[in-house]
């Protein structure tokens, strides 16, 4: 099943990728204007040195180990994120990490096909009170709710095939908006100072920076799977979720700091770079857009037991297509990111039964007998999710190192008997 991209079965080595073309696809996914608001949030709360940058660099390498280890496992078995949840969660309990990732993934791409729909008519001056509005609207989310899912639909190829082209064109307009903030007396007055407006403290702030991409950290063995290498997928989980998640959410700030804004394509506006805004725009999203709503793919396959990732891939968009016409975004964002809470857990539980509880060695996955549900793996989901959600402190942190470890003893005790 080559050209599905093996939804139900390992990655063979045959069809493994280089750190190369995988730190492409990961840059790519997380390159994402969320991450952005988070760092402006951030931002406007804190004094630039050194409690910002402090800030930025824990929350991003405690999401860079995250998908880190992730990574490896990913590379060491070949599979995503659903099937290693079987091993972990039961055959029937991997259902509810399939309905869980499925169903936030879908949420993911409405919210940003409307959005780029609602950007496009703001840069071309549409006010929303003309009577033609809804029609520019619905038209601009139905064509780009159809573009954003074909690179997802021709595969791990088309996700490559993007981000080789649409990721260093980013970092260009990055670094040409930040050097043109650089340029400004605004930057040189605020940097040092604390706007004193928020009352963020440190560990809601290192939440933020984390929380906001610990999802996508979660499902990132979707593509890490594909790896030739451990050092492969370890340092390609680094180089996209430390650095340029990193880079976005700095990015973010210096736009609250300097123009009150923490979204670059609206900076490259204010900046007189409409067209650089506009591709800023159309391929920040597209490029993540692909990237969810493959994973949905992949989250359905496994639900249904089917390897026809395209015939899913095209149904997903049709869901987020109708979503977004409806404007659930206007919605959703709260739900998805409490979401957000609840599904780095899992992670946590599959880092525990591979590291700790199976001693970095499964079986091969079309031989093994899965019990129906693995009640350690359920059970210590649902205490790591109550946990991460009542717990003060870094909450997506509480739940995976709460998940790891419940699993951890539960699984060793429960295999003993």
């Amino acid at each position: 099943m080559k050209s599905q991209d093996y939804p139900l079965s390992a990655v063979p080595l045959s069809s493994r990728k280089t750190l190369f073309s995988l730190s492409w696809v990961l840059m790519g996914f997380t390159l994402f204007t969320a991450t952005m608001f988070a760092g402006g949030k951030v931002g406007i709360a804190f004094p630039f040195w050194p409690d910002l940058i402090m800030i930025l660099l824990i929350g991003n390498m405690l999401l860079g180990g995250y998908a880190a280890f992730l990574g490896k496992i990913a590379f060491h078995t070949g599979l995503n994120t659903q099937l290693l949840a079987r091993f972990s969660f039961g055959r029937l309990g991997a259902g509810l990490v399939d309905l869980v990732l499925g169903l936030t993934q879908i949420g993911w791409y409405a919210w940003g096909t409307a959005m780029l729909a609602v950007y496009s008519l703001q840069m071309m001056e549409v006010p929303s009170e003309s009577s033609h509005y809804s029609l520019y609207l619905n038209s601009i989310i139905i064509c780009v709710g159809m573009a954003f899912c074909v690179t997802a639909f021709i595969g791990y190829r088309g996700l490559e095939s993007l981000s080789i082209l649409a990721v260093p064109l980013m970092l260009v307009f990055i670094m040409i908006s930040l050097y043109h903030s650089y340029e400004t007396s605004i930057m040189a007055t605020f940097l040092p100072l604390s706007s004193g407006s928020s009352t963020l403290s440190y560990s809601m702030a290192i939440t933020l920076v984390f929380g906001t991409f610990s999802s996508g950290a979660t499902q990132s063995t979707n593509w890490t799977r594909f790896s030739s290498s451990s050092k492969g997928a370890v340092y390609s989980s680094l180089l996209a979720f430390l650095i340029c998640n990193g880079l976005m959410a700095f990015v973010g700030a210096i736009g609250a700091y300097v123009y009150g804004e923490p979204d670059v394509v609206k900076v490259l506006l204010l900046q007189d770079l409409f067209w650089f805004g506009c591709l800023m725009l159309i391929l920040s999203l597209w490029t993540t857009q692909d990237n969810t709503i493959y994973n949905f793919s992949l989250a359905a396959c496994h639900l249904f037991r089917t390897h026809n990732r395209r015939l899913w891939t095209v149904i997903g968009a049709g869901v987020g297509i109708i979503l977004a016409l409806f404007r659930i975004d206007q919605h959703l964002v709260e739900f998805l990111l409490l979401l957000g809470v609840f599904i780095p857990p899992i992670g946590g539980v599959i880092i525990g039964d591979y590291f700790f509880v199976r001693k970095q060695h499964y079986p091969q996955i079309d031989c093994f007998f899965f019990p129906s549900i693995n009640i350690a793996g359920l059970g210590a989901y649902f205490i790591a999710c109550f946990i991460a959600y009542v717990s003060p402190g870094i909450a997506p942190i509480n739940g995976i190192v709460t998940a790891i470890i419940l699993y951890s003893l539960l699984g060793n005790w429960l295999r003993r008997y």
